[in-house]
């Protein structure tokens, strides 16, 4: 006997029949868009019309309608569409993580001072701020975290995880780590501060001025000019520019930075999906062009760190000390939607000046160093004393 059903009927039992084993049913649905749903996907792959169809199922035969509230999940679809792509950048955003998102380039944000990243589909630590209650907890970088308040990592991307991490000041969270040569994963409960991110610290260590930039965000020019200004007021000989543990962030301080060391040249090259490159050129007025500079760096320094590293590297301007750096090489862009959310995507990946692509492999130190703290900034201010010491001292006009 034939059986003839409603067509969504059809297809909820006819999945129920692959789990139990009942017997066939058998159902001629075909699922046909209506006008809306046309015009929903002009333009988009065929596939995309499943989707339409999930939502239309949805709608006529799930028990409880107060669960399909269409803004969530049409978020929760363009997440999985983002997801699909594969790419540890490219993220959506809701409208709330895409807002605290942006104020956190201001440098202003309540949480434990840590950057994290993603790196073989793991959540790890790329660095802790100093003074802030992660690197107070003891957590370093390559730290791996399994799970956060007891919710496994496994499938959150970098924003999600950042904001179940923060939350109000005062509060506890549980974070469940592994570091490598460990055999256990441990838990570590960290309270949670206003962290409030000065971009540039500055220090004269003798004659030489010791600049420490901790991210590129909003303020971080500004705020290199007045620290080099300072030094050259206070009659800096050489400078150490420390970029480890420097996450990135935005690509035109970076640049900026980058241009206070350089009389001319390229600063970066940025390739498009069109095979399409772009040269982002030194800039003029750079006020520190003349002193002797090395830069620090370690697994930590990625991104717009690594742009600068890499424009004084190739241009011979300074040689780097320390680590080889995380390997960062895609540019990253926000778009926002229209209901306020939005999408970071990866838009083009990056280049050195002389054309190298550092993705994966980061750039390799002149010095390659297994020394830290202040060893290592005593390193630096013997290698350039030796420096300064080595120069021709200038003959008084007669």
């Amino acid at each position: 006997m034939h059986m003839k059903m409603k067509p969504a009927l059809c297809v909820l039992l006819a999945l129920a029949v692959l789990v139990t084993s009942l017997p066939m049913l058998a159902c001629d649905f075909k699922f046909v868009p209506g006008e809306a749903d046309k015009k929903v996907l002009e333009g988009l792959p065929p596939e995309f019309l499943t989707i339409s169809q999930a939502w239309d199922l949805l709608q006529k035969n799930y028990v409880d309608k107060t669960k399909l509230d269409p803004v969530k999940m049409a978020q929760g679809a363009i997440r999985g569409m983002v997801a699909a792509v594969d790419d540890p950048y490219t993220e959506f955003f809701s409208p709330q993580s895409f807002e605290s998102t942006m104020i956190d380039l201001t440098g202003l944000y309540q949480g434990i001072g840590a950057y994290i990243g993603k790196k073989d589909n793991q959540i790890i630590i790329i660095s802790a701020m100093p003074g802030s209650p992660a690197e107070e907890a003891g957590l370093k970088s390559g730290d791996m975290i399994l799970k956060i308040d007891g919710q496994s990592t496994a499938q959150l991307n970098t924003t999600e995880a950042s904001q179940k991490i923060r939350g109000q000041a005062g509060t506890d969270v549980v974070l469940l780590v592994y570091r490598e040569g460990d055999k256990e994963p441990f838990e570590q409960k960290i309270t949670r501060r206003e962290i409030k991110l000065d971009s540039v610290k500055f220090e004269m260590r003798g004659d030489l001025a010791y600049i420490r930039i901790q991210q590129f965000i909003v303020p971080t020019t500004g705020d290199f000019k007045k620290a080099l200004m300072e030094a050259n007021r206070q009659g800096a000989k050489g400078i150490i520019l420390d970029l480890r543990d420097n996450p990135g962030g935005l690509l035109s301080e970076a640049v900026d930075v980058a241009s206070q060391f350089l009389t001319r040249g390229i600063a970066v090259k940025v390739v498009d999906k069109n095979g399409l490159e772009t040269v982002q050129k030194v800039k003029p007025g750079g006020i520190a062009k003349d002193l002797p500079v090395i830069v620090r760096v370690n697994k930590g320094s990625a991104s717009a760190s690594e742009i600068v590293a890499g424009a004084l590297q190739d241009n011979g301007r300074a040689k780097l000390a320390g680590e080889k750096t995380f390997g960062k090489a895609s540019v990253q862009n926000f778009v926002k939607l229209d209901d306020g959310s939005a999408i970071k995507m990866t838009t083009a990946h990056y280049y050195t000046p002389n054309g190298t692509l550092i993705s994966g492999t980061g750039l390799t130190p002149d010095y390659p160093l297994d020394i830290k703290d202040e060893e290592l900034i005593k390193w630096a201010e013997d290698y350039l004393n030796d420096i300064i010491s080595a120069q021709p001292t200038p003959t008084p006009a007669e």
